[in-house]
């Protein structure tokens, strides 16, 4: 297994048709930090870096007068990464430090991600670093309402670019962040038009920086205490830690039916967890309900080496190959701390199949009753 720091980190740009990720894209590219990536887009014609282009649009991958690697996509995804990374080394391009795929409009993110993540060759020699949505402030409301691509996209988003505010009403905007904070609530949320959204630091998402060699927890897994601070104040049930955001409490005729059955939520366990029944539970999640599971990430404390925390990211049932880190983040904080977002799949049930696979005894709620009759648990097992 290749250590996270040999790998090189792969973005995904993604956002709805009309979005503004070309625009976001241009300027990322003339970041000088960007001089030693490359760019694979899915056709020259859907972005607007055809006046980088040095070289003829024919060629596989083409060099952009930045410095960039631009490919193209004219079959799957992993032959064209595999392409790239065969042309570096053997030395008929120069070398990439850094990795952008910016997706077509409708794009479902997840298969994109698969590829990255599902594909052994590619697995090891590609990181997924992270996901940047952008959304049109003027329309977003709207796309997320209309399509599901849509709330994927926001769903499963590191940061969330909103474009377009000058063009709509402070109202409109206002409403927009809203439920795109209730959707993904974890997501730093940007404007598309400040400075830090237009330079290569806005790519860095991932749960491995190669430049410090920790996992970045920090940007991407907020500390439970203050997450519940902020967007749960009140809702604290059975002492279980069973904690809900915000659309979960409106009302449903507020709320899309497609925002309605994305959730995202956070596992936090203080002691060191046995390796094997960490396995059981990721194996079981992902070829049980991979369909719901959106996307996760964690940083685990395992109990055969506790000093060395464990990396996992998945989405659905692909994951990526789980990697040590030399230390922790924090010293003084070497809890286990899990990520999930998933899609009709109750929180309450997911934390319950990692208490059980941690011999943890069950605490009887009101809901227990709910969780043992609902079809989505595992056959002969109760709670």
């Amino acid at each position: 297994m290749s250590a996270a720091s040999d790998r090189i980190p792969v973005t995904i740009l993604t956002g709805f048709l009309g979005a503004g990720k070309s625009t976001l894209l241009n300027r990322i590219l003339k970041d000088p930090a960007m001089k030693d990536a490359a760019v694979i887009i899915n056709e020259f014609g859907d972005v607007g870096i055809d006046h980088l282009l040095v070289e003829s649009s024919g060629d596989a991958i083409i060099e952009l007068s930045d410095g960039c690697l631009c490919c193209t996509v004219r079959g799957e995804l992993v032959d064209t990464l595999a392409n790239l990374m065969d042309a570096v080394q053997t030395g008929r391009v120069k070398p990439v430090k850094r990795v952008v795929i910016e997706t077509t409009g409708l794009a479902d993110p997840a298969p994109v991600m698969q590829a990255i993540m599902g594909n052994p060759i590619i697995a090891t020699n590609f990181d997924l670093d992270g996901i940047v949505t952008v959304v049109d402030a003027v329309n977003g409301s709207q796309t997320l309402d209309n399509h599901e691509e849509a709330v994927k996209q926001a769903a499963v988003a590191d940061r969330l670019i909103l474009s377009k505010r000058s063009l709509a009403s402070q109202e409109t905007v206002r409403a927009l962040q809203a439920r795109l904070e209730a959707l993904n609530p974890r997501a730093a949320l940007m404007d598309a038009d400040s400075a830090e959204a237009g330079l290569a630091g806005v790519l860095v998402n991932g749960l491995y920086d190669p430049a410090t060699k920790i996992a970045d927890v920090g940007r991407w897994l907020h500390d439970e205490d203050e997450h519940d601070a902020h967007h749960h104040h009140d809702h604290h049930h059975h002492g279980h830690d069973h904690h809900h955001h915000a659309h979960d409490h409106q009302d449903p005729h507020d709320v899309n039916r497609h925002d309605a059955s994305i959730r995202s939520f956070s596992i936090v366990e203080d002691k060191p967890i046995d390796p094997m029944a960490l396995d059981m539970f990721v194996d079981l999640l992902r070829s049980a309900h991979g369909e719901k599971l959106l996307r996760m990430k964690a940083i685990v404390a395992v109990s055969d080496r506790p000093d060395r925390p464990l990396v996992l990211h998945g989405v659905q049932s692909i994951f990526h190959p789980p990697s040590r880190l030399p230390a922790w983040p924090n010293p003084e904080d070497r809890r286990t701390r899990m990520v999930l977002i998933t899609r009709d799949l109750p929180e309450a049930f997911v934390k319950d199949l990692f208490d059980a696979f941690l011999g943890k005894p069950r605490i009887d709620t009101p809901d227990r009753t709910a969780l043992n009759d609902n079809p989505l648990a595992v056959p002969g097992m109760r709670f």
